[in-house]
């Protein structure tokens, strides 16, 4: 038996931007976007101020509750690691939870059907 391999990042950040809803061509929603975050983590028993932009993509229905957030909200996000393609091994988010902290979303918590 193969065991399954750890991969799952949880976030939160600011949406800096996001590109327009796109389909693959099997008619599945995508988004990218680009997710700003800032905090404090303990690092060899020390507080170190953390702050970096990862780019990120949505597919399905996760990608269309995105689109419905305006760059400056804040958002919580699970997900997992991937390349960005087969010729960029460059890591990029694949986001299958959002939480939207802030807004006219009412912190509803959009998780990915499948």
């Amino acid at each position: 038996m193969v065991e399954a391999l750890l991969n799952r990042v949880e976030l939160s950040g600011i949406l800096i931007e996001r590109k327009a809803l796109r389909f693959t061509p099997a008619g599945v929603p995508v988004m990218e976007c680009l997710i700003g975050h800032q905090s404090e983590q303990l690092e060899a028993g020390s507080l170190r101020r953390v702050e970096c932009e990862i780019q990120a993509i949505a597919l399905g229905t996760t990608a269309q509750w995105l689109q419905a957030a305006n760059p400056g909200a804040t958002l919580q996000l699970t997900g997992f690691l991937a390349a960005r393609s087969r010729n960029s091994k460059q890591a990029r988010l694949h986001i299958t939870t959002i939480e939207f902290v802030e807004g006219n979303q009412d912190g509803k918590v959009l998780q990915e059907e499948g």
